[in-house]
């Protein structure tokens, strides 16, 4: 780890470290060059295969109309300028945008934008002209590009997470705040790397450089101090960073915030500003000019109405289709449980839903009859040390018929049964015992505003490998930003997760 102080300070005196303000720093805007590259390059793919998915589509519905006929001039113009009019509203929705690299479902409403504008845009043309556009032709070329684009834009962001993973398109950003909120979100950085940021060095208030607690702090996170807020310039240019996040404005205050992008003008360096919402995001969060200043507004979560109704009867047609659909693979799972081991094929247990109300938890036994009163014995030895939950990697309680079903969450699908009868909910928050619910800290509670759910975002970001911090950051997450479309998504990505059968234990 390398250090540097701002002028008029000295450093002190810490083994192993060195002072690199001696050394020579990289060329300038370095970063923002080397970013650049590969977005350009990454961008000029996507415009590419925007274009094939396009015309790809248009192919297949003029063939299916037309045939090989070339007595459609209007259609066939129309076959030539759809692809081109396609990529330029998508570009038009900032579909192309470099905040939007990777996002994923920002990304993909782009996408959708696009085929919507592209819809109304013909039919306005249609009315203006009185041309007539054969209406088999666009209705299966517009859906069938659409699915073909979306295709094509996630095959892309899985190829850009694949480079990620192995340390290449990322953004360098350079942190600026107090040490703690620094070392917290360069840790969040570091377990999703597909965000594609990664930490080059951090810049601290000047009153609190020179601090131990402070250097403590960011080496035990292993991000370089490069000096105070007033050296943030040279330490751009030190770290070779592109972006610069500040993600404790409350440590340096508006007007040195302000004085920070004033410093980065004309250097092509981003600047991020965290708002210390952390488990609130996306569509809550609107920046609105009252009286010439920029306010955070906070729209507040909904937990009730018509979405709420729409997710309750969502929930339940799938799970009862889903409870049809693998009713065959019930019986021999229950068939495995009983005569591989003694006592009944479903555990029931009893757990806390929404607003506090109790229910009955149906999963198939995975464990021992005895487990619950050998637990005492094992506590010392969880997973998780003294926190609320108790995961063993080796739990000698588990059957060996259990690990399987746990492998691959074959255990939770008697749970259908509880969607089924509105005690649980698809996606939702983990269904907690009524032990844990007692050890909550007031902000916790928040899990029980809604439904706990067969899987979540706990599921799908590691499973009973996030500690129990992690845990609830994740489901309060959910919480305060949930919507039907989040929930499709998470449903997708469980698919995924369960089939790779990592993090479950």
């Amino acid at each position: 780890m390398t250090t540097t102080f701002s002028e008029g300070l000295q450093p002190p005196v810490i083994a192993g470290w060195t002072d690199p303000s001696a050394l020579e720093p990289p060329p300038e805007d370095a970063g923002v060059l080397r970013r650049s590259r590969w977005l350009r390059q990454y961008q000029r793919g996507l415009v590419v295969a925007d274009l094939a998915s396009a015309w790809a589509a248009i192919a297949v519905a003029y063939l299916l109309r037309f045939g090989l006929s070339a007595s459609a001039p209007l259609n066939a113009l129309a076959a030539v300028l759809l692809p081109l009019g396609w990529v330029g509203l998508i570009g038009f929705n900032h579909g192309y945008g470099a905040r939007l690299v990777g996002v994923g479902a920002a990304e993909f409403q782009r996408i959708f934008r696009a085929f919507l504008h592209t819809t109304a845009l013909i039919a306005f043309i249609s009315f203006v002209t009185d041309a007539e556009f054969a209406r088999g032709f666009i209705l299966i070329a517009l859906p069938l590009a659409l699915c073909l684009n979306l295709a094509a834009r996630y095959t892309a962001r899985k190829w850009l997470h694949h480079q990620r993973a192995r340390g290449r398109a990322m953004k360098s950003v350079l942190l600026v705040g107090d040490a703690e909120a620094i070392s917290k979100f360069s840790m969040v950085l570091r377990r999703d790397e597909y965000a594609g940021l990664r930490v080059v060095g951090a810049c601290v208030p000047s009153e609190v450089i020179a601090d131990m607690r402070t250097i403590d702090t960011l080496g035990e996170a292993d991000v370089p101090l490069l000096g105070d807020v007033d050296s943030i310039v040279s330490a751009v240019r030190l770290s070779g960073a592109d972006t610069v996040a500040v993600v404790s404005s409350g440590a340096i205050g508006p007007e040195k915030l302000r004085w920070v992008s004033w410093q980065l003008e004309g250097s092509s360096t981003d600047l991020m500003v965290s708002p210390g919402l952390t488990e609130v995001a996306g569509p809550r969060l609107h920046i609105m000019p009252v009286a010439g200043l920029p306010l955070l507004h906070v729209e507040e979560p909904k937990f009730s109405g018509f979405r709420r109704v729409l997710k309750g009867a969502f929930d339940r047609l799938v799970a009862a289709v889903a409870l049809v659909l693998l009713s065959p693979l019930f019986v021999v799972l229950a068939l495995a449980v009983r005569l591989t081991s003694s006592g009944p094929a479903l555990f029931r247990q009893v757990r806390v839903g929404r607003a506090g109300s109790t229910f009955v938890m149906l999963k198939f036994r995975s464990m021992y009859a005895d487990a619950e009163e050998r637990l005492a014995s094992l506590r010392e030895q969880s997973d998780h040390g003294d926190g609320v939950l108790f995961k063993m990697r080796q739990d000698p309680r588990v059957t060996r018929v259990g690990r399987f079903l746990r492998k691959y969450s074959l255990d939770e699908l008697p749970q259908l049964i509880n969607v089924l009868l509105g005690t649980m909910s698809l996606v939702g928050p983990r269904p907690p015992l009524p032990l844990e619910v007692a050890r909550y800290e007031d902000h916790v509670h928040r899990r029980l505003l809604v439904k706990p759910g067969l899987t979540g975002l706990w599921q799908v970001s590691g499973r009973s490998d996030l500690s129990w911090d992690e845990s609830v950051q994740l489901d309060l997450r959910y919480v305060e930003n949930w919507s039907l479309g989040e929930d499709l998504f998470i449903l997708w990505k469980t698919a995924r997760a369960v089939a790779r059968g990592s993090g479950a234990y």
